[in-house]
C-alpha cells in the first residue's frame, strides 16, 4: 500500500524546496509561489523524495502518512 501525502496551503510561504527535492510530487501556483500537490498518494518509490521535501520544508507545510500494517 502506496504512503499518502498532505499539506496545508494555509501556511505555506513559497520557499520552493519542495519543488526541488520533489518535482513529481510538488509544484507551485504561478501568482503566489503556494505548493501544489501533484499526487497524493503516490508510488512507494517516491517516498524518500517525499520524506526529505517534509523535512526541507521551512513552513513544515507537508504531512507524510504512513500506511497501516
Amino acid at each position: 500500500m502506496n504512503f499518502r501525502i498532505r499539506i496545508d496551503e494555509s501556511i505555506c510561504i513559497g520557499a520552493g524546496r519542495c519543488v526541488d527535492l520533489a518535482p513529481e510530487l510538488f509544484d507551485q501556483r504561478e501568482n503566489d509561489g503556494i505548493v501544489v500537490l501533484l499526487q497524493a498518494e503516490p508510488d512507494q518509490a517516491l517516498y524518500d523524495k517525499a520524506v526529505r521535501a517534509a523535512a526541507q520544508c521551512p513552513a513544515r507545510v507537508i504531512v507524510i502518512e504512513s500506511p497501516k500494517p
